[in-house]
């Protein structure tokens, strides 16, 4: 291939040299003098440039010319057959690319053990709570605790994310993890303490996952691979629905209950080690304030949902979850309703996550990155429609067609990660992170709790009809809030505002 020392096609090849070099030129001066390869260097003439002795040469311009046999022409690089590039091994692309990154393929194995390990965990509580008080209110509100605390601690304790390097926010919240399980594990833990334990893990969660998102920006960089690589976390968090619940009631059946808590100290454990020696130490994102922490977690959530753009992109992220819910946990009733039995409940339960898994895995693969960012909005505003079939009380095959649909609308989530990064300032990016993960969790539990609520006075595919249609309407305002909102739409006094706020978050 031609390189920076290749002359263009049309340059003299032929050297010109020095008088005080070359020798007097014959009295046939229409020929060019030929000059010995041993004595002239060969210093490419090029048409309108300064004689050769005015030229500063490169070091390599010294060195003399290569010889060639008698009779043999050398081949001008310029002309030289370059490799075609169709020759050269093909770059990664799509998801491969993602995976060719070794620190992600840590962080990527961290995760799996870690969801892995809370899904056998929250299984394996609920039974131990169960079996120690035969309250299943209390089993029930074991689940339950793995959702409130998101709120607490995403809104709390969000500075940590920020505040120091991330991967030792990373190993430090896998470590205290391990530590509540442990202590889960001694006999003597009261049931009060083992919930207290589930909810101080729960709000470790936000923390964990939020500065994990950050950090992915710092190892894929803020274009398509991050998006690719949230894609990928997302798809095992969703798979952990359909493997993880098989796992634990496989592992119940050959162990105890705090047997199988155990395997999740062990995974927590693993985590750590895979995020520490897996990954490269970075510096924190911004410093010490000189706040206390809950104070710069509380003045971060202001500056990030005092942005008219990310709090859209915010609600963009959770109103659609916070309605796509309601057949999940209306689940049960909906099969005693339509007389299905009781092994059909797990196609209900799993058919939306199937749906999700599916489309990303498309969206991800077939789609360039401009393509998945114009189907953000239609995407969005239509996913929750395929709930509406609910009322006309379905039988399974179209509920399930109809929950796996739900599930794939979830694909616009891809193109929305890429406008969440590119809106939230650097120095704000964890707390972002935090408190968007915070709230995920927390409107998808007020949305169970809600079409739990709204069950106990209508039918339950009324419930879920409606659900589509309300979810449907909310999310046609945010889309326009978020059109409105887009680089270039705002007003000049809108821009300066917000402009003026990112200078002052640091």
């Amino acid at each position: 291939m031609p390189n920076d020392r290749s002359a263009p096609a049309d340059t003299p090849r032929t050297p010109t040299v020095p008088d005080a070099v070359a020798p007097a030129a014959p009295a046939d001066t229409s020929r060019t003098p030929t000059v010995p390869d041993a004595v002239a260097p060969a210093v490419p003439v090029v048409p309108g440039a300064p004689a050769p002795d005015a030229v500063t040469r490169a070091p390599d311009a010294f060195a003399p010319a290569p010889v060639h046999p008698p009779g043999v022409a050398a081949v001008p690089e310029a002309v030289a057959p370059a490799v075609p590039d169709a020759l050269a091994p093909a770059a990664p692309r799509g998801y491969r690319a993602v995976f060719a990154v070794a620190e992600f393929r840590a962080v990527f194995a961290a995760h799996l053990f870690s969801l892995l390990g809370v899904v056998v965990s929250e299984l394996a509580l609920t039974v131990l709570v169960y079996d120690l008080t035969g309250s299943p209110l209390l089993s029930a509100l074991t689940f339950a605790l793995g959702l409130l605390p998101y709120l607490i601690g995403g809104t709390l304790f969000a500075g940590v994310a920020d505040r120091y390097p991330a991967r030792r926010v990373l190993v430090v919240c896998d470590l205290l993890c391990a530590a509540c399980v442990a202590v889960m594990l001694v006999p003597a833990t009261p049931v009060a303490g083992l919930l207290a334990l589930r909810c101080l893990v729960a709000a470790i969660a936000p923390v964990f996952t939020g500065t994990r998102m950050a950090a992915l920006t710092d190892i894929l960089g803020e274009g398509d691979l991050y998006v690719l690589g949230r894609s990928l976390l997302r798809i095992v968090s969703q798979s952990a629905m359909l493997i993880g619940f098989g796992a634990g009631g496989v592992l119940l059946t050959v162990l105890s209950p705090r047997g199988a808590i155990t395997v999740t100290a062990v995974t927590f454990l693993a985590s750590a080690a895979l995020l520490r020696f897996g990954t490269r130490a970075r510096p924190a994102r911004s410093g010490d304030g000189g706040g206390t922490l809950l104070k710069e977690s509380l003045a971060g959530a202001r500056l990030i949902l005092g942005d008219r753009r990310v709090r859209a992109l915010m609600l963009l992220f959770w109103v659609p979850p916070m309605f796509v819910v309601a057949p999940e946990a209306l689940a049960a009733p909906y099969a005693d309703a339509i007389g299905v039995p009781s092994a059909a409940l797990g196609l209900l339960l799993c058919s939306m996550a199937v749906g999700h898994i599916g489309a990303e895995l498309f969206v991800g693969s077939a789609l360039s990155p401009r393509n998945r960012s114009r189907i953000v909005l239609p995407v969005a505003a239509v996913g929750l429609l395929p709930l509406v079939v609910y009322a006309v009380r379905p039988g399974l095959p179209l509920a399930v067609a109809a929950l796996a649909l739900a599930g794939a609308g979830a694909a616009y989530v891809i193109g929305l990660d890429q406008w969440f990064v590119d809106a939230v300032p650097e120095e704000l990016r964890g707390r972002a992170m935090t408190l968007l993960t915070a709230g995920l969790m927390t409107v998808q539990g007020l949305g169970m709790a809600l079409a739990g609520l709204a069950a106990e006075f209508f039918p339950v595919h009324q419930v879920v009809a409606g659900s589509g249609i309300l979810g449907t309407v909310c999310t046609l305002l945010l889309v326009a809030e978020v059109r409105a909102t887009a680089p270039g739409r705002m007003s000049d006094t809108e821009g300066r505002d917000r402009a003026d706020r990112h200078v002052t978050s640091g």
